[in-house]
This record gives C-alpha cells, sequence and structure tokens, in this order.
C-alpha cells in the first residue's frame, strides 16, 4: 500500500468514526448519562465489533451480502429495530446514574455484537475494503485497513462520550437531562434514515 493511499485510508478512517451515526450518538448519551469511565467498555466493544466486521467483510462477507442482497435487507432492518429500542431507552431516561445500581450502559460484548446490525457500520466496512484492498496484496492489505480502523475508532468515538461526560454537571438538572435524552433519542432515530433507504 502506497503512502499516498495508507494516508487517504487513515482520513476515511477518521472522518466516518468521528462523525454523528448510531454509535457517536450512543456514546454521547452515554458519557451524559453514566460518566466517561462507565462508557469505556462501550468504546472498546464498538473498536473491537467494527474491527471483527471489516476483517470478515475483507474476507467474503461483503461479497455475500452483495450477492444476496435480502440478507443485507434483514440486518439492516434489525439494525433499524434495535436502534429504535436504544432510542426509547435514552429518550425516556430522566435521572443520572451514579451507582451499579442505576441502569447501566452498554456492555462490551452489547456494543460489539451491535457493530454487526448497525447499517452505518457495514457501509463503512464494505466502502474501505472495495476502496482500500489491493488484489495484488489482498490479505495484507485487509489488515492493513482493519490495523488503521483499529488506531483510529477507538479514540474517534471516545471524543463523543468525552463530550457528553462533560456536559452531566449541566445536566444534572433534571428538565434539561430529558429534553437532552429526547434529542438524543430523535437523532438517533434520524441517523437511520440515509442507512435504511
Amino acid at each position: 500500500m502506497s503512502l499516498e493511499t495508507l494516508l487517504a485510508l487513515f482520513l476515511f478512517a477518521f472522518t466516518t468514526s468521528i462523525t454523528p451515526g448510531p454509535n457517536n450518538m450512543m456514546l454521547f448519551a452515554s458519557g451524559v448519562n453514566f460518566g466517561f469511565r462507565r462508557t469505556i467498555p462501550h468504546m472498546f466493544g464498538i473498536g473491537a465489533g467494527f474491527f471483527s466486521l471489516l476483517i470478515a467483510v475483507g474476507l467474503g462477507l461483503g461479497a455475500l451480502m452483495q450477492s444476496v442482497p435480502l440478507l443485507y435487507t434483514v440486518l439492516k432492518f434489525a439494525g433499524g429495530a434495535y436502534l429504535l429500542w436504544i432510542a426509547w431507552k435514552i429518550g425516556t431516561s430522566r435521572s443520572l446514574s451514579e451507582g451499579e445500581a442505576a441502569a447501566r450502559p452498554m456492555t462490551f460484548l452489547g456494543a460489539a455484537a451491535f457493530q454487526w446490525v448497525n447499517p452505518k457500520a457495514w457501509v463503512m466496512a464494505v466502502t474501505a475494503m472495495a476502496t482500500y484492498t489491493d488484489p495484488a496484496y489482498y490479505l495484507p492489505t485487509v489488515l492493513m485497513v482493519g490495523l488503521v480502523f483499529a488506531a483510529v475508532n477507538v479514540p474517534s468515538v471516545s471524543t463523543w462520550a468525552g463530550f457528553g461526560s462533560a456536559l452531566r454537571e449541566w445536566l444534572s438538572v433534571p428538565v434539561r437531562l430529558k429534553w437532552f435524552n429526547i434529542t438524543m433519542a430523535v437523532l438517533l432515530v434520524a441517523s437511520l434514515w440515509p442507512m435504511l433507504k
């Protein structure tokens, strides 16, 4: 992989990882509701789950999805239904969680599994593998794409949890938190629109 291609891949990984989407909306809300520390497993789950999805797409799952469009459609709608459920939970939350007895943030495994039904993650994975792999060095470039995303993804998505955590004190006022959570739920649902077309 040339230096120019590698730099383009880093830029693609960064922009797709840091821009708003289902993962980042959920991390922002989790940072507000649970704080940064309790959101760390969610962040690492996104990174691990997306890495495994990328590698699977590179090793042939992407081609299977293109040859069986119904499978991709089922995944899109399963992911959409799950996001609606998450949006409902966020939108109806009315208090900041402090202790372990309170509501819990998404787990590492839950966040990792979500990548497999996240429509934005699929679009990112298929686009990255189609654009940045080299047929002459296919397996090494599949691994390189995965490693670049692994290096860029967690720091990028962590900024959203950090922003949310920084707003915790301001949002400790119940009416502000109520409207913040409703707004985040609406944005999470809105993030589905371009992906479900």
